[in-house]
């Protein structure tokens, strides 16, 4: 169980020219190193991006922009991408997972009913894949808990590495 949750404070605009995957990145490790932490604490740092094609759809400004996001993944594929930073002491591992993701085409009422709802605020391409989203998800191909924003294997698999005791005998 965590000690302490303590939200980083960094800058999340993509640089000039940035690739998704390699923004996500920057991303956590900027993260995992801007939390304030002793030699022997374990930081866990993620950042969730939706990438069409080189485009990177952030979190949305406002339901105008979450509509535009939505209605360029209706039918397309896209990726999400999750990348993880831990940190301990001045060791820092770091993984990225990858999936690739099929949205129906939404009709005016989906549409407009699920950003009613509110639930694309605060969400990298305006979706939440575990909420009323899910419902417009024709396909997958990869992690789900990485879609939904914490690639669990490899969030186990780092923190691992990092000496957390994953497994206690009862």
């Amino acid at each position: 169980m965590p000690d302490a949750i303590l939200p980083p404070d960094i800058d999340e605009e993509p640089r000039k020219g940035e690739l998704p995957r390699p923004y996500a990145a920057r991303l956590a490790r900027e993260k995992a190193l801007a939390v304030p932490a002793g030699p022997d604490d374990i930081v866990l740092c993620a950042d969730t991006t939706v990438a069409l094609g080189r485009r990177i759809l952030g979190k949305p400004a406002d339901a105008g922009e979450a509509a535009r996001f939505l209605t360029a993944l209706g039918g397309r594929r896209h990726q999400v991408i999750t990348a993880l930073a831990v940190r301990r002491g001045d060791r820092l591992w770091t993984r990225e997972s990858q999936s690739d993701v099929k949205m129906k085409r939404l009709s005016d009422l989906e549409l407009n009913a699920y950003l009613a709802g509110g639930e694309w605020q605060g969400k990298a391409g305006a979706y939440a894949i575990q909420g009323a989203a899910g419902a417009f998800i024709a396909w997958i191909s990869g992690s789900f808990t990485g879609i939904v924003g914490l690639p669990l294997a490899e969030t186990a698999a780092l923190l691992q590495a990092a000496g957390y005791p994953l497994w206690r005998q009862p």
